[in-house]
C-alpha cells in the first residue's frame, strides 16, 4: 500500500512561516487530487486545503485563507503547504492524502486515502 510521506514540521514562533512537503516516491498519485489535513488531540481531522488533478485549489478553513497555500512540483513528485503568519491555533499534526483523479476536492476527510504518518507543527513563543 502506498503512503505519502510528510516532512517539514517543527516549532515555529507566532507570525512565522514554514513549508511542509508531501512526497510519494514511485507513484504518480501526487499528480492527482491531494489535500493537506490536520488534527489536534481530541478532535477529528479537518481538511485544510486541497489541489485537484487539474490544479484547482480549494480552501476549507476560513482561518487559513490568505495565510496557507498549496502547490505541486511534479518534477519532484511533491506537494507543498506554505504556511505564513502562523498562529498558536495552527498547532496540529499535518497530514497529506489523496483522492485519486477526482475532479473536485472531496469535502469529507474520510474520502482521502494513503495518509502519511503526519508531521507535527507547533506554533509557540
Amino acid at each position: 500500500q502506498l503512503n505519502f510521506v510528510e516532512s517539514g514540521g517543527g516549532l515555529v514562533h507566532p507570525g512565522g512561516s514554514t513549508r511542509l512537503s508531501c512526497s510519494a516516491s514511485g507513484s504518480n498519485l501526487i499528480s492527482g487530487t491531494v489535500a493537506w489535513l490536520r488534527q489536534v488531540p481530541g478532535k477529528d481531522r479537518e481538511i485544510v486545503i486541497c489541489i485537484t488533478t487539474h490544479g484547482t485549489i480549494a480552501n476549507f478553513l476560513d482561518s487559513v485563507k490568505g495565510r496557507f497555500t498549496i502547490s505541486r512540483d511534479e518534477t519532484k513528485n511533491t506537494v507543498y503547504l506554505q504556511m505564513n503568519a502562523l498562529r498558536p491555533e495552527d498547532t496540529a499534526v499535518y497530514y497529506c492524502a489523496e483522492a485519486g483523479r477526482d475532479p473536485g476536492c472531496p469535502r469529507q476527510a474520510g474520502a482521502y486515502r494513503n495518509w502519511g504518518q503526519g508531521t507535527q507543527v507547533t506554533v509557540s513563543a
